[in-house]
């Protein structure tokens, strides 16, 4: 994850690159477009091919009222994942599924809502930059977002995302500079993601004051959506972090109750509820 430091020269570099400018992609235009209405936005996040019913909760999701659906490939290393999203990564592994395999079956879940892959950079370099962009546009993946991937290093797969159409969404941390700050939200597209709280992925009984610091600031650097998640976990939790955010992103508390066996339904009422929250 970001650390927060970087140097001068590495600013300037990745500043003067101009990555994260020009058309505005599916997940920005619906983000903004919610925002100019004077409404939040809503960003569920599901592991894909973790349990047999995965492609019906996205759906669910997508009923539930969700503005954008975030679906994790899985990977035997999640580094920023908490137990419950690294349980259900190995839930898909085990299931015989791979990234690829995840990938390849979004388009039949015919989405009329932007989906965003959450991935790691060890799975794109592996496949080859190109070829995992060229998998994902053509299974109408709106967007991208490499958990482990610093600003500083990441030119080469945002400029072959951009070129395929992938809007690839940076991550934005507690600790982050305000210099950095600025570099990461130049270079986002889609929306800028705001780590709520240090640590991993994972349900907190309280919303920690670094959801609403990191929302504020981010806000003062850009004008592009700002989601927080991590951290975020409830409905009443989730308002709160609208009071100063653009909108809210969920996965531990909807992937906990997956694996606790709600189903489609469960997650399309408890979707329900987190929209009505944050409206």
């Amino acid at each position: 994850m970001d650390t927060g430091t970087t140097t001068p020269d590495l600013l300037s570099s990745v500043a003067g690159s101009g990555t994260g400018e020009g058309r505005l992609g599916a997940i920005q235009s619906k983000l903004l477009s919610a925002r100019d209405s004077g409404r939040k936005s809503l960003c569920c996040y599901l592991m894909g091919g973790m349990s047999p019913d995965w492609q019906d909760v996205a759906r669910a999701i997508e009923n539930g009222g969700a503005d954008i659906v975030e679906i994790g490939l899985p990977f035997s290393d999640p580094m920023i994942d908490g137990p419950v999203i690294q349980h259900a990564s190995k839930l898909s592994l085990d299931s015989g599924n791979s990234p690829m395999s995840v990938i390849d079956s979004i388009p039949c879940m015919d989405m009329s809502i932007p989906v965003a892959v959450m991935t790691y950079y060890n799975i794109i370099y592996k496949a080859g930059l190109y070829r995992m962009a060229g998998r994902i546009a053509s299974a109408g993946i709106a967007g991208s977002i490499i958990a482990d991937l610093p600003v500083e290093e990441s030119d080469s797969w945002v400029t072959t995302a951009n070129d395929a159409g992938i809007e690839n969404i940076m991550l934005v941390a507690p600790t982050t500079s305000p210099d950095r700050t600025k570099i990461i939200c130049d270079v986002s597209q889609g929306f800028v993601y705001c780590v709520g709280t240090m640590g991993v992925t994972g349900e907190r009984d309280e919303l920690p004051n670094s959801a609403k610091e990191v929302a504020a600031k981010v806000k003062a650097a850009t004008d592009k959506p700002t989601l927080v998640g991590i951290g975020v976990s409830t409905p009443s939790q989730a308002a709160s972090v609208c009071a100063i955010a653009d909108g809210v992103i969920l996965g531990s508390a909807i992937v906990r109750r997956i694996t606790e066996g709600e189903g489609a339904r469960g997650i399309e009422n408890f979707v329900r509820l987190l929209r009505r929250s944050i409206d």
